[in-house]
This record gives C-alpha cells, sequence and structure tokens, in this order.
C-alpha cells in the first residue's frame, strides 16, 4: 500500500475541500449573518490538516487499486466529518453526530435532514448545506480530478471505484479530460436551471439553492414546506424536468454533442428510465381522481415532480404525499428501488442494472424451452461481459441484505413500526431522503437516536460508494501485499 501517495491524496481533496467554503463565505459576508466567523474556522481547520497531510513523504510508483478504494473511502470519510465544521461551529446543530448525519446526507445527494426548522438558519448555512449536494453529485474526487493533478494515470482507479453504475469508462482517452466534460455538462444544467428558476421569480439565492437541489438530485431546499413553498405550476415543472435530466447518464449528453443520435437513440437504460418515469406519472395521475382537489393538468403536475424526485432520489417535495391514496403510495415505494441512470447523479439501484437483471430472466427462460440454443445478453446493442452481469447479481443480493439488516436494525434500536424503519433504511441506503412513517414528508430524522443516525449516515455512504468499494477494507486480501 502506498500510503505516502494515499495521505497526499487526501490532502489535496482536503485542501479542495477548504476552497469550497469560499462561496457560501462570500454569501454570510453579502448577508452579514452570525455564520461568518464559523465558516474562516472552518476553513483554517481545514486547511491546516491538508497542508499538514500534504507533507507526507513521496513515494514512487503509480496508484494501484487499492490505493484508489482506500482514498475514496476515506475521501468521503474526511470530506463528511470536515464538512460538518459550519454546522457546529456556527451552533446551528450543536451535536457533532448530528452535524456529521447532516454533511454525510448533504454529499451522498441524500437530503435526510435532522432539522426541524430550517427558515431560521443564516443563509451562508443553508447555502453551504445545499452546496454539499453540488460538490457530491457527480463525485467530490472526479471534480477534484478535473481541477488538481491527483495522482497520474491512476487516478482513472479513483474514476472508476467513485462513479455511479456497474460499468464505468473513460470518455476520452486522458482522464482528466474525461472529468472536465463531465463537469462542463454539469455546470451547464445548473446555469441553465438557474436562469429558467430567475425568470419564474425565484431570488438567484433560492435559484442556487434549489438547483444545486436538482442537478446534484439532493433534494435540501431553503424552506420547510420544499418547493410546496413556492406554489407556482412553472416552478414545479422546470424542477421536475432537471430532476429527469440529472437522472440521464451524463455520457448521453457528451454523444449529443458530438452529434452521435444514434447512440442516445439506441439506449435501452435510457428508454427503460423515461419509460418508468412516464408510466409511474400516468398510474398516479390517475389514481388521484378523487382524491386531489384540482384539474388532471394539477394532478399531473404532482404526481410527474414526486414520480420524478423518487425515481431520481433527490426528495424534494410539493405536497405531503402519504395523503395520497394507497395505490399512489405503493407506486412512489416501489421508485425507492429504482433509482436512476448510471453515470447520473442519481442513486438507487440503478436502472440498468434492473435492465440487466430482466434480461437474466428472460435468458433463463428462453433456455428452459431450447437448452440447447446459445444466445447471449446485450445491452445497447452490445454483449454484456459475464464478470458485468455476476457483478450486477451480487450488487443486488448484497443491497437486498443491507436492506433488510438496516430495517432490522432501525426497528431494534428505535422501537418503532416496520414501514417506517424500512422506510428509513431504504431511504438512506438509496439516498433518497424522506420516505413514509415517521420519516415522511412532513416529518424529520430529529427524533432518531445518535446510534440510529449514525447507522443510516453509514447506509448513505454505502448506497453512495455502491456497496462493494466500502466492504472491500474489511477483506483480509485487500490488506496482504
Amino acid at each position: 500500500m502506498n500510503y505516502g501517495i494515499v495521505i497526499r491524496v487526501l490532502g489535496n481533496l482536503l485542501l479542495f475541500k477548504a476552497a469550497s467554503l469560499l462561496l457560501p463565505l462570500a454569501v454570510a459576508i453579502i448577508d452579514q449573518g452570525p455564520d461568518v466567523r464559523a465558516f474562516l474556522l472552518s476553513m483554517t481547520i481545514t486547511a491546516v490538516v491538508a497542508l499538514a497531510m500534504r507533507q507526507a513523504p513521496r513515494v514512487r510508483g503509480d496508484l494501484r487499486v487499492r490505493d484508489a478504494l482506500l482514498i475514496v473511502v476515506f475521501g468521503w470519510f474526511l470530506v463528511s466529518s470536515f464538512g460538518a465544521l459550519p454546522f457546529v461551529l456556527s451552533g446551528s446543530i450543536p451535536s457533532w453526530i448530528d452535524a456529521f448525519f447532516e454533511s454525510v446526507s448533504g454529499l451522498t445527494t441524500t437530503g435526510a435532514t435532522i432539522l426541524d426548522d430550517i427558515e431560521p438558519l443564516a443563509s451562508g448555512v443553508l447555502f453551504w448545506r445545499s452546496f454539499l449536494h453540488w460538490l457530491g453529485g457527480m463525485g467530490i474526487l472526479v471534480l477534484a480530478l478535473a481541477i488538481l493533478p491527483m495522482a497520474g494515470v491512476g487516478g482513472f482507479h479513483i474514476f472508476r471505484a467513485e462513479s455511479p453504475g456497474p460499468i464505468s469508462d473513460k470518455l476520452v482517452p486522458k482522464l482528466k479530460d474525461t472529468a472536465k466534460i463531465l463537469y462542463t455538462s454539469y455546470l451547464g444544467l445548473t446555469v441553465f436551471q438557474v436562469i429558467l428558476l430567475l425568470l419564474g421569480g425565484m431570488s438567484l439565492y433560492d435559484a442556487l439553492i434549489h438547483t444545486f437541489g436538482t442537478v446534484g438530485t439532493g433534494g435540501f431546499s431553503s424552506y420547510n414546506d420544499s418547493i410546496g413553498a413556492f406554489d407556482s405550476s412553472y416552478i414545479r415543472l422546470v424542477i421536475s424536468f432537471f430532476m429527469v435530466a440529472a437522472g440521464v447518464n451524463f455520457s448521453l449528453y457528451y454523444a449529443l454533442y458530438q452529434g452521435n443520435w444514434r447512440r442516445v437513440v439506441r439506449s435501452d437504460e435510457l428508454k427503460l428510465y423515461l419509460g418508468i418515469v412516464l408510466t409511474a406519472t400516468v398510474l398516479i395521475t390517475l389514481s388521484l381522481q378523487g382524491h386531489v382537489v384540482g384539474s388532471l393538468w394539477i394532478r399531473f403536475q404532482h404526481a410527474l415532480f414526486q414520480v420524478s424526485s423518487f425515481v431520481t432520489t433527490t426528495g424534494y417535495t410539493t405536497v405531503d404525499y402519504e395523503q395520497w391514496p394507497a395505490f399512489a403510495q405503493a407506486v412512489l415505494f416501489f421508485l425507492m428501488f429504482v433509482g436512476g441512470s448510471a453515470g447520473s447523479t442519481a442513486g438507487g439501484i440503478k436502472v440498468v442494472r434492473w435492465l440487466v437483471a430482466g434480461k437474466i430472466i428472460r435468458h433463463e427462460m428462453r433456455k428452459i424451452l431450447h437448452p440447447r440454443a446459445y444466445s447471449s445478453l446485450h445491452v445497447n446493442g452490445r454483449p454484456i461481459a459475464a464478470e458485468t452481469i455476476n457483478t450486477v447479481v451480487a450488487f443486488l443480493f448484497l443491497y437486498g441484505l443491507l436492506f433488510l439488516g438496516g430495517s432490522l436494525l432501525i426497528a431494534l434500536l428505535e422501537q418503532t413500526d416496520i414501514l417506517s424503519a424500512a422506510s428509513s433504511a431504504a431511504a438512506t441506503l438509496g439516498n433518497i431522503g424522506p420516505g413514509f412513517g415517521i420519516v415522511g414528508p412532513e416529518e424529520t430524522y430529529s427524533h432518531f437516536s445518535h446510534a440510529s443516525n449514525l447507522l443510516l449516515a453509514m447506509l448513505m455512504l454505502l448506497g453512495r460508494l455502491e456497496l462493494f468499494t466500502f466492504f472491500l477494507l474489511f477483506t483480509p486480501n485487500f490488506w496482504r501485499q
């Protein structure tokens, strides 16, 4: 293990994190808020630790796979821990465990909160809280790779370990250029949405906060009523569109830029993803007849918004969906286990894994009818490698075990009903945020014990790091030379 390289790279990452505090500091200064000192102290502490880590002795050689995995896991823990400093030092969240939960929730784009009333918080703290979504959405290490010289050719191992989805490929030969392309698309969506929200009457401050929560598929708002506070059809539709857009594989945006429409049209994952959104929206819209006051158009807007929010694991709300009929709630609960596309900012299991699982089932059924026939599985017109199939099956099995284990532990620790326990486990493991029962749209995670919040924070990190990256650190072979 090249510990020298690992520590230096983590130092670079923390230095980048310290620099990212400049934006919320500027907001706090402009607003003349009480949180200016907290951000200055947070920047100083983070920068001092980062500079100390950068003094680690240089070790010759490239970054290896094990080094990259260690960097990704410890990188997320470190940034989450130091990201909690502004909450604690400003007094917004006095408990470090609760502040760590909020920071993890922001960076993993989960959107779960322990704050019952967010509107009295200082503007800089609220901005930082949502800016964490933007930093973590595409990956904090991918962002750092686009800006900093991280580790030469070995940086690809970091990219693969952090990228969401079973397949991670570079868009262009140079990894740094791939990271820049991804973040150019990300930044483009961000700017476009900010402009549209400004045209809808939002202030620049609110537009930035809700854009961070949308393109990062996080869901933190500056209002207790989330998007429902605006009561605007225009804003609902704009945010719905960008939630769906953020759940699309970002490599397809690069294909569009290149004029490669054929690749976009042939994307099986995109077709299934949009098909799920459309089908779920239509079903919920029809089920709301007689249950939601308003025209068919209003019911469609709310259905589309909540479907987009759940399937992309964003977590924004416009209404209390627990007042909807049982069928509509069941559809939303199912969407908690779908997720967005691989290579997007959305969390969850990912559509491509369900696509591969469906093809495996169909393939096995065909083998029963035609045992001697040879056939292979294809996605987007290309055959699926056997190792990818094995990885998908193992991921789904492990995800199910973690969901079951998390549900049982929460039920034990909190002595709550099974729906609330299962919902909280699914909402954090899938990086969704709100769920049902005691974590419904009108509730927060403030009533959970510190033990439960640490468990849920761990589930958030596991979901964001796609399980295997984290669990590999606990295998004996990982530490053997």
